[in-house]
């Protein structure tokens, strides 16, 4: 077995992944935390797998760069997703980073991520309510993937007859983010950021001219700025309202559909936490530990620096595999065990530093809402034939589970 997992290991290849490891990664994850936990790949880049290498990254912010234009600039050449993806705030260091995650979260306060939770436990219950007019449900188009679609709608106020492309464009600027592109994805990549763009500009047009109301429209308030008159340019005040959506969309799908799966492949932690509701925040914790929504981050060294006993030069591509880090047992005692009472969990799922999600505590709400509410409506619920993955190893998710109820 071992010279299995070191065979695993040494013909590792991000990109040449086989379906099976698709399907489950973590055993290969597993050989490379144990036998080359900092692995260069043929491509140059170094894929990281240990809990505490990637805190590290993390948190050295200046040996390790979040800039994407040098590694972006070969991906994409001269073209939407390019000035899409390097505009972003989850793609800039700081100061850049730091400006524009103080407006961003100045519209997600602690105050507003609250008085959202009336909202989302109607939008939930109306989702259930359909689906027991039906009998059953497919899991993901019905409930997963309905849900932060409309809540990251109403934070910017879209109209309700304008939400429909919003899903397909996140999906396909998210999917050209994968380690090897397809010109087919490219193009759609390409296509989404340009369409969603020309949405965008007539959405801030709209509502310059009526603006709502800064506590609850986000998209006013990153127009209105700072009090200290500190605003976002156009460009990026589109770039990042894409960003909102696509960062809150497709994880946060992952999340609550990862989530309900992972129970019924549980059934005895499925029992505890319908027994114990109260324990639905850890379990959410332990969802997003057990199966991360988010599988891989990226970085880019700045200077000559040792990470777990490996010497990297300036400009090597770093690749951070937080479904790794967050079965990594030197951190997570019995991490193959899903535990929805687990505590501590210190789990990498949002980050950690000054690039911790800005939207978790969001995330966070979202999921143990449509989680809950899903138990106490159907608890017989049960997966009713076979999953299909996303075939994404950067996003780990479902394209679609169907589902009885019980």
């Amino acid at each position: 077995m071992n010279a299995d997992a070191k065979e695993l290991a040494a013909s590792f290849d991000l990109a040449k992944l086989t379906s099976g490891f698709y399907d489950d990664p973590y055993p290969t994850y597993r050989a490379l935390r144990e036998n080359e936990p900092v692995k260069r790949l043929a491509s140059g880049t170094v894929f990281l797998t240990r809990y505490d290498d990637l805190v590290t990254t993390y948190k050295n912010t200046k040996s390790f760069s979040s800039d994407k234009k040098r590694e972006f600039a070969p991906k994409y050449g001269d073209t939407p997703l390019y000035e899409h993806h390097t505009t972003s705030l989850v793609f800039n260091d700081p100061p850049a980073h730091t400006r524009v995650r103080r407006l961003i979260m100045g519209a997600l306060s602690p105050r507003a991520i609250a008085g959202m939770e009336g909202d989302i436990v109607k939008l939930v219950d109306g989702l259930l309510d359909a689906i027991a007019a039906r009998g059953s449900c497919e899991l993901i188009e019905d409930f997963a993937a309905s849900i932060p679609i409309e809540v990251i709608g109403n934070l910017l106020d879209v109209p309700h007859e304008e939400r429909a492309p919003l899903r397909d464009w996140s999906l396909a600027i998210l999917g050209a983010l994968e380690p090897v592109v397809s010109p087919e994805v490219a193009a759609r990549g390409n296509k989404a950021v340009t369409d969603f763009l020309a949405y965008l500009a007539t959405l801030v047009a709209r509502r310059r001219q009526k603006p709502g109301s800064p506590d609850r429209d986000v998209l006013t308030r990153l127009i209105q700025g700072e009090e200290n008159g500190e605003r976002l340019t156009e460009k990026e005040l589109l770039h990042n309202c894409i960003f909102l959506l696509n960062a809150g969309h497709e994880t946060t799908t992952n999340l609550i559909g990862n989530g309900l799966v992972a129970l019924h492949r549980n059934p005895d932690q499925k029992q505890r936490l319908i027994g114990n509701p109260d324990m639905i925040k850890t379990a959410v914790e332990e969802i997003l530990r057990y199966e991360s929504s988010n599988q891989l981050g990226n970085r880019m060294t700045t200077e000559t620096v040792e990470l777990g006993g490996v010497m990297l030069e300036a400009g090597t591509s770093v690749t951070l595999c937080i479904g790794a880090a967050n079965r990594d047992p030197a951190q997570f005692p019995d991490p193959e065990r899903f535990d929805v009472a687990r505590t501590p969990n210190r789990h990498l799922a949002f980050a950690t530093g000054a690039h911790q999600c800005a939207g978790m505590a969001l995330a966070r709400l979202e999921g143990a809402i449509a989680i809950s509410r899903f138990l106490a409506r159907f608890p017989g619920y049960a997966v009713s034939g076979q999953p299909v993955r996303g075939g994404r190893v950067r996003f780990r998710g479902f394209l679609s589970v169907p589902c009885s109820i019980g």
